[in-house]
């Protein structure tokens, strides 16, 4: 099996662009926040470059405190763009969000690598980091639509035990399509990316495995516990 990985041009790249701009036409006529998602785009191709070159860096680090430094700047950032939503009452839900996420996270990426993997040092940044970001990626999502519809629900007066439920069973809608399409509808970024570089694909359908329990469990754990202490704020207050 070939293991180079064809490289992309920046036409290539440019190219891959057209439907998301076509997508930015659509909100800006439709006034659907078409800046909103035009600064995230270019938030995201700043981000990617910068972190390309970063991991560089990363990957050749034989600390543990940068990796360790890493996680941490990746989960407080996660916690807060997962309350975003929220608009003024995010700074309240905050720490919340970074107890659901940070709690979470460590203690799904640290089963995974450690136990599931063998990962060998215990700090490997080849599999900690891009793992790590992985599980912090899904405890943001959860929590931010599981935050998002909490404060939907109870601002209709709806008694927290059915906000809670609600929120819950939202939280989870994405992760739930994604356990029913992978390997039918779509094959996931870390199998295909693994796939291209040459990896057996039975080897990676293991590893996509493992990837999907961690989104399922991840996501479900954190939002249970943000709905949780969320859920006894609403009723103090």
């Amino acid at each position: 099996m070939n293991n180079g990985i064809l490289e992309i041009s920046l036409q290539g790249l440019l190219y891959a662009f057209l439907p998301a701009l076509l997508v930015l036409f659509i909100m800006w006529r439709w006034e659907a926040g078409a800046g909103t998602a035009v600064h995230a785009m270019l938030r995201m191709l700043v981000q990617l470059f910068v972190i390309g070159y970063v991991l560089i860096y990363i990957f050749e680090s034989d600390s543990y405190w940068v990796i360790a430094g890493v996680l941490t700047i990746m989960i407080v950032v996660a916690s807060w763009i997962a309350v975003r939503p929220l608009g003024g009452a995010k700074r309240q839900s905050w720490p919340n969000s970074l107890l659901a996420v940070g709690f979470t996270s460590l203690v799904i990426l640290a089963l995974v690598t450690q136990v599931v993997i063998g990962v060998e040092p215990w700090f490997s940044p080849r599999y900690v980091v891009p793992l790590g970001g992985m599980v912090i990626t899904g405890a943001m999502n959860a929590v931010s639509l599981a935050a998002e519809r909490f404060q939907s629900e109870t601002a209709r007066d709806e008694p927290v035990p059915e906000a809670r439920r609600s929120a819950f069973k939202t939280a989870l809608i994405p992760i739930t399509n994604m356990l029913f399409a992978v390997g039918v509808v779509s094959l996931p970024g870390m199998m295909t990316g693994q796939i291209l570089s040459g990896v057996s694909p039975l080897i990676a359908a293991k590893y996509q495995i493992i990837v999907m329990a961690m989104f399922f469990g991840t996501g479900g754990i954190a939002a249970a516990i943000y709905l949780e202490l969320e859920s006894r704020r609403a009723v103090v207050d």
